[in-house]
């Protein structure tokens, strides 16, 4: 992928909220090259996931809010609570732990205690819980040997639920992902084929798929997946980006014109308005 069609998808992480915070998955070996570095993420917390990955920073993450007195207070509160719930009163507990973590950018620490709910209570549902929760903390960590050990701790979790029920077809897709910087990436792309066998029209699989051919330089084939998004999802403003970007990349600049105008028209990101803006000068 050449720089500028990298910076451009970094700088379209806006648009990749939940379902799509993707992107950041794809480019986190060459984005680190374009940030200059950034320090691994830290959980500031009394227990985190970081602690229990045994991988330590000196430096707080830049994604991390800092804690008000009130926030440290309820923290500190809910993990007592946590820690001496019987089996029985954890979910609740934890769910609220969660959730505040969540609240302060602290992902490492809500996978770790989404895990331990998940250790109590060995359901369908907490463990995919675990599953999403690890898998967000690994989409926004940059330093390697974290990334690997969240990695995997992602694909044990999502691995127990898809036991428990194998038509878990977001879980199998966001556990594709984990593979791609690993050594055996095409683990990753069978898993993708396997949702889109199940379910053709499956949108994260298909994006993520069209993601993997922009990394490789495949645009032509970006393009087919980004078109099957919006084909069921036409006001998809993801898909839309993307679309047009791997229109340009692929030389066909006037339907990317079309297509970047139109993104323009509906975002309000300035960051994102930014990248289409500089697209919209290169074709010219």
């Amino acid at each position: 992928m050449n720089k500028f069609v990298l910076l451009v998808v970094l700088l379209a992480a806006a648009l990749t909220v939940g379902l799509y915070t993707l992107p950041k998955v794809v480019v986190r070996n060459e984005s680190k090259q374009l940030a200059g570095g950034r320090t691994a993420q830290t959980s500031g917390v009394s227990q985190s996931g970081s602690d229990s990955l045994n991988v330590s920073s000196n430096s707080p993450s830049i994604h991390e809010k800092p804690l008000s007195p009130e926030q440290q207070k309820r923290l500190v509160t809910l993990q007592t609570e946590f820690t001496k719930a019987g089996t029985t009163q954890k979910e609740a507990v934890g769910v609220k732990l969660i959730a505040l973590l969540h609240e302060v950018t602290r992902y490492d620490s809500a996978a770790h205690y989404a895990e331990e709910l998940a250790k109590a209570q060995p359901t369908e549902r907490n463990l995919l819980r675990a599953g999403d929760e690890y898998f967000e903390a690994y989409t926004f960590a940059v330093d390697e040997k974290k990334t690997a050990l969240l990695g995997q701790k992602t694909r044990d979790l999502y691995g127990q639920a898809l036991a428990k029920n194998p038509n878990l077809l977001s879980a199998k897709a966001n556990m594709a992902m984990t593979y791609v910087n690993t050594d055996t990436p095409m683990q990753g792309i069978m898993l993708l084929r396997e949702v889109i066998k199940q379910d053709p029209t499956n949108e994260l699989a298909l994006f993520n798929l069209g993601l993997l051919a922009m990394r490789s330089n495949q645009y032509e084939r970006a393009v087919e997946r980004f078109r099957q998004i919006l084909v069921n999802n036409p006001s998809s403003r993801k898909a839309q980006f993307y679309l047009g970007v791997s229109l340009a990349e692929a030389g066909q600049k006037a339907e990317a014109k079309q297509v970047l105008a139109q993104v323009k028209k509906q975002e309000k990101d300035p960051q994102i308005l930014a990248a289409v803006r500089e697209y919209e000068e290169r074709l010219k």
